[in-house]
């Protein structure tokens, strides 16, 4: 979740939604996302809204305390059952992440999937997914998380390599990651996902081999890539700026994903976005499959982002802020904007692209549809799909899916 919000429209108070957001709302797959914004420390990469202990202390108060956030996000859900109202939906995915989610203790986390159950019901077979640092959990707690109803964990994992991890302010140990796998599956955890980064500098393709390798030998059911971007005002930003750590470039990028492809799919894992793979459907993550195709998801915690039948908004930022306005009973909402139609056109294609399925070409205009012929002729695009009607990426269109993008959207 990076850190900037947009401007948009002001948030009622109370966070009520206009009629047409809720129009066929029962239609619509619903998924939770929980933000907990807390970090031991503070990655050189990281750009997220997260915040460590010092950066809290005088700033927040007792209304930013670890302690209680879970107290707080529970009443952001009840507010949600108030704004929905009498939406029958039950909530298909639920997906707790930061920062470091497991910094909070298990049964806080159990606590915070709990409301979600009491106050709307989860689907019979809801996904039910936590981000977690590696160095953060152990057998006990992974126990205690399944036991409460999560069902899938993904591990921070980026390197195997212990100059990679140095880069990148990453303080878990290697090795640690993999033993994790371990400990989920001995708790019962049905899919299991390892995070990785490439393009840090410094690292090598055989390093990049060494940690698909080890992520791979781990046994997830689910493994997501993807390249670094050093984004401004960040400590790594800082570093290559000084000339202290190189930059890597685009090429090494594309070398990187074509390695990531190649020794992922040797090893039974397939791609179904252009930066995640999975051993089988079952396996894929259904609530970033919800972002993907525009379905409705709540964003509860400090700058979290919503979107409810064509309306967005976003939470304020700073975790004082946030549950300052809970605690006054008011919505903690920065700001809004309703799509129009030609929004959630190019918005469709902008995700669906990157998809295994792809987009339909019926979304594209004349321009676009033109671009996507020239796509095709180009080798970015899979024949077969596209003589059926729809924009298929292959995979040295994948290395291109921006560029591709932004010549399709007109």
């Amino acid at each position: 979740m990076p850190s900037a919000l947009p401007d948009g429209e002001p948030v009622p108070d109370d966070g009520a939604l206009p009629a047409s957001a809720l129009a066929g709302a029962a239609e619509r797959p619903l998924g939770f996302y929980l933000h907990v914004p807390y970090c031991a420390t503070r990655c050189g990469y990281c750009d997220f809204n997260t915040y460590t202990a010092t950066e809290l202390r005088g700033s927040g108060g007792v209304l930013a305390s670890r302690d209680n956030y879970a107290d707080t996000l529970v009443d952001e859900v009840r507010l949600a059952r108030k704004v929905l109202g009498d939406d029958p939906r039950q909530v298909r995915t639920v997906f707790v992440g930061g920062g470091t989610p497991t910094l909070l203790a298990a049964d806080d986390l159990v606590r915070m999937l709990g409301a979600i159950r009491d106050e709307f019901g989860l689907a019979p077979d809801a996904e039910v997914t936590t981000e977690a640092n590696p160095e953060s959990v152990g057998p006990a707690y992974l126990e205690t998380l399944r036991e409460g109803g999560f069902n899938r964990i993904s591990f921070g994992m980026q390197s195997a390599k212990q100059h990679v991890l140095k880069i990148l302010d990453r303080t878990h140990t290697p090795g640690r990651p993999e033993a994790c796998v371990a400990e989920a599956r001995a708790a019962g955890f049905d899919h299991v996902n390892l995070d990785l980064i490439y393009g840090t500098p410094g690292e090598s393709d055989d390093d990049w081999r060494a940690s698909l390798e080890a992520a791979i030998g781990a046994g997830p059911d689910h493994v997501s890539a993807y390249a670094l971007i050093v984004e401004e005002g960040t400590q790594l930003a800082r570093r290559i700026r000084r000339g202290e750590v190189p930059m890597t470039d685009d090429d090494v990028h594309a070398d990187r994903y074509l390695i990531a492809d190649e020794v992922l799919a040797g090893a039974g894992f397939d791609w179904y976005e252009v930066s995640n793979w999975a051993t089988t459907d079952a396996g894929r993550c259904l609530h970033n499959e919800l972002y993907w195709r525009g379905a409705d998801w709540w964003g509860a915690g400090p700058g979290a982002h919503s979107h409810v039948g064509g309306v967005r908004w976003w939470n304020v930022k700073h975790p004082g802020a946030y549950a300052g306005r809970l605690a006054e009973g008011r919505s903690p909402g920065a700001g809004r904007e309703l799509l129009s139609d030609e929004d959630r056109r190019v918005e469709r294609i902008l995700l669906e692209l990157r998809l295994l399925e792809g987009c339909p070409l019926s979304l594209l205009k004349p321009a676009g549809r033109a671009a996507a012929g020239r796509a095709l002729s180009d080798g970015l695009l899979e024949a077969a799909p596209y003589e059926s009607g729809r924009a298929v990426l292959t995979l040295r269109g994948r290395l291109l899916a921006d560029a591709v993008v932004r010549d399709v959207v007109d």
